[in-house]
């Protein structure tokens, strides 16, 4: 089974499909955490984000390990996973393995912003998962705290803003809720019930062989 986990960021999208993952025995993705691997090598070569070239080059040389790196949460590996997601050539250069990963039996659960349309249109169960701008912005301000990046609400937000109208508006892959996902608004929905309402989908679509409840 393939559970694709979209929405935009600080939506609560990355703890949930971790959550569905442990739930049922499958394996994880985070998907962006490849495009931040991407960008952070950029940066760490002392590169521009937007060159092109750059960000190809790191791309094709990614391993995998790279995404456990816990500089990948700060804000401007953010910023700069935000532009080098924008480039054709960098998602089209790690598709197939996010593809091979969500294959391997018995399957796994991958979460970003492009799953359910180009990754994998093939899932069996689609969720969009999005939040209001001020709680994911809440949200984001928590995790910067608590990995010790002291940035302003109204900083987080409108860079919150601002990256949501370049994964919407870019030419390629835009961020989207596909036609058939699950549409899970979690603005009022702690990470409990949230994931209750999502196993509740996931569960409906098993019990009734891909009937949408």
């Amino acid at each position: 089974m393939i559970i694709a986990v979209d929405g935009p960021a600080a939506s609560g999208k990355g703890t949930l499909a971790r959550r569905l993952a442990a739930h049922y025995g499958l394996a994880y993705l985070d998907t962006g955490s490849l495009y931040r691997a991407v960008a952070l090598a950029v940066l760490r070569a002392g590169g521009d984000p937007a060159d092109e070239a750059a960000a190809v080059a790191a791309a094709h040389a990614l391993d995998m390990a790279d995404t456990e790196d816990p500089a990948l949460r700060g804000s401007d590996v953010g910023r700069a996973a935000s532009v080098v997601a924008a480039m054709p050539a960098v998602r089209e250069a790690i598709l197939d393995r996010q593809r091979r990963f969500a294959h391997t039996p018995p399957g796994a659960v991958l979460d970003g912003r492009d799953i359910a349309t180009v990754v994998c249109p093939d899932a069996e169960v689609k969720l969009f998962v999005t939040a209001s701008d001020e709680v994911r912005a809440m949200r984001r301000c928590k995790e910067l705290e608590a990995a010790g990046e002291a940035v302003g609400y109204d900083a987080v937000l409108r860079d919150l803003v601002e990256r949501d109208a370049r994964d919407r508006n870019r030419t390629h892959a835009p961020l989207r809720q596909a036609d058939d996902a699950y549409l899970l608004d979690t603005s009022n929905l702690d990470i409990e019930a949230a994931f209750r309402a999502a196993v509740g989908i996931v569960d409906s679509y098993r019990e009734t062989g891909g009937v949408r409840p």
